[in-house]
């Protein structure tokens, strides 16, 4: 007689094996060893073998002796470091759905930040904000900002020829100005702009709070975030109050800023203007609520983190936000310097602009792909001195297995950008300044765009277009009207920002025309008839 076969217990008895089997995988991945990484001490791991301002140096030197994917343990956080670029694609791009979890934390809520994309875990609500950026920032809808990006350097190189000595200024106005106008459509005020304020305010209370060791002792105790303000050492927990209100007005103000020009009828083409039409947010708010707080917060990320307002450590221990300086301005005083310590790779550039542009206009992006030196020499910049020496940590979302190791489930995972920069197989001579090397036999661009530079997988930067847009417009304009040279007098070490970011410190550098006959108002001409030309 033919047994009965119960679909139910069927189903379930599918299940427990099923579930069985992920178990014996887990549990024989679990057996294979970590990585390889340096001796740690317990509670306080690696922490003292760290160098605290040059992290990614520490890392470095212990890839030498551990290899290029590495485990190591800093307080109560796992972190496994990697230090190529081929480890770093197999993992994070290649596993990219495994490899792009962020590490969560406390300071980032207390200060009213959680809600920015680069502190979204990975799921439901961070795939609506990268969707967002993706329709606006992807390589083709990028080009239509390229216009306004390139008004903006113009007017920067204006104000350096108006007034050079107070370039660092102009760098940040730049900065700030571009990132406006395209995520908002919005031109900044020359002085005391309210969304400008209300995020430098911000910046400022949380450098100023959120220090390495306070960090550290909030990711390993974040019990201590409940105890009230007059508790000893919690002081700051007053400050977190007024840092949320200027947090909100930087979310509040510029989106309403653009419902407002939609309703005039004078929005311009940003982001914003963009998605509120696409998702029909323009008359009615509350017609999804969801969605408008998606908009407000990707956007408000873009803008904030052009001043590194939340780009946090990769060490949960160690995390904290960087200074205000954001990484368009620090590539540019990269830039600067390189132009002065090397002026025949400068002259070069001068040749070739002269050779495809002239001398009756400013380079325009249609030139872009007749210019390969200059583009060259872009990358360069940001292979010599990496602004973000170690990128932006992920994290797992399950244990892995990586050529015989075992990677566990939330294990911070940090990319050692200065260790790639300084791969001598792929870049001879790491520290020479030397464009050439991404120029081929042929005198064509090599195919090596140093996209590292930006980060891997899913949480690559979603605005590296324009980010490498707004770079070739300054750095062009620049060589087209200025020779950048050494300061008079007894030549001036360069000294360096050390932290979580690679910054030149305020030097002096001369900004010298070219031409005798480029002055204001002949500068002013050139920009005319080079817009004229759009």
């Amino acid at each position: 007689m033919p047994i009965a076969f119960d679909a139910n217990l069927g189903g379930l008895a599918g299940v427990i094996c099923l579930a069985l089997l992920v178990s014996r995988i887990r549990k024989s991945a679990s057996s294979l060893p970590l990585p390889p990484g340096p001796p740690s001490i317990p509670f306080l791991g690696n922490v003292i073998g760290l160098k605290p301002d040059t992290v990614w140096l520490s890392y470095t030197e212990w890839a030498v002796k551990y290899g290029e994917i590495m485990y190591t343990t800093t307080l109560n956080q796992r972190v496994l470091v990697i230090s190529s670029e081929r480890v770093a694609t197999d993992l994070m791009d290649k596993r990219s759905n495994i490899y792009s979890d962020r590490l969560q934390m406390a300071l980032v809520d207390v200060f009213g930040l959680g809600v920015l994309t680069s502190s979204i875990p990975y799921g439901p609500l961070w795939r609506k904000h990268r969707r967002l950026y993706h329709q606006v920032f992807q390589e083709r809808s990028a080009l239509r900002y390229r216009p306004q990006q390139l008004q903006k350097a113009y007017n920067m190189v204006e104000q350096f020829m108006e007034d050079p000595e107070h370039y660092l200024e102009h760098l940040q106005s730049y900065a700030a100005a571009v990132v406006m106008s395209i995520v908002y459509g919005y031109d900044i005020y020359p002085i005391n702009d309210p969304i400008i304020n209300a995020a430098k305010i911000s910046i400022d209370m949380v450098t100023k709070v959120a220090t390495p060791e306070k960090s550290a002792i909030i990711a390993v105790f974040p019990s201590l975030l409940k105890l009230p303000a007059w508790f000893p050492g919690m002081s700051f927990l007053n400050d977190s109050i007024i840092c949320r209100k200027y947090a909100d007005e930087m979310f509040d103000l510029p989106y309403e800023y653009v419902k407002k020009s939609l309703a005039e009828g004078v929005a311009k083409p940003s982001m914003v203007s963009d998605a509120i039409q696409r998702y029909k947010l323009d008359s009615d708010e509350t017609s999804d609520p969801e969605m408008t707080q998606v908009i407000k917060c990707s956007s408000a990320t873009a803008f904030a983190e052009s001043f590194h307002l939340v780009k946090a450590c990769a060490l949960k221990s160690l995390s904290l936000f960087l200074a205000a300086s954001d990484t368009t301005n620090a590539t540019i005083l990269v830039f600067f310097i390189a132009m002065m310590q090397n002026p025949e790779i400068q002259a070069r550039a001068h040749a070739e602009l002269d050779r495809v542009v002239g001398d009756k206009r400013l380079p325009v992006f249609e030139d872009r792909a007749a210019l390969p030196y200059i583009d060259a020499l872009i990358r360069e910049v940001r292979r010599w001195r990496p602004i973000t020496p170690i990128g932006v940590p992920h994290a797992t979302v399950e244990d892995d297995v990586y050529e015989g190791y075992y990677i566990p489930k939330g294990v911070a995972v940090v990319s050692n950008l200065w260790a790639i920069s300084r791969n001598e197989a792929k870049y001879p001579s790491p520290e020479t300044f030397r464009p050439e090397r991404f120029i081929g036999p042929d005198g064509e661009l090599t195919d090596d765009t140093v996209q590292w530079s930006f980060g891997f997988g899913r949480r690559i930067c979603p605005g590296r277009h324009i980010a490498d847009a707004a770079l070739w417009g300054a750095i062009a304009s620049f060589l087209a009207v200025f020779r950048i040279e050494k300061p008079d007098g007894p030549e001036e070490e360069i000294k360096w920002k050390h932290g979580l970011t690679i910054c030149p410190l305020p030097f002096k550098c001369k900004f010298v025309p070219r031409r005798d006959d480029i002055n204001p108002t002949k500068l002013k001409s050139l920009i005319e008839l080079s817009m004229g030309s759009w």
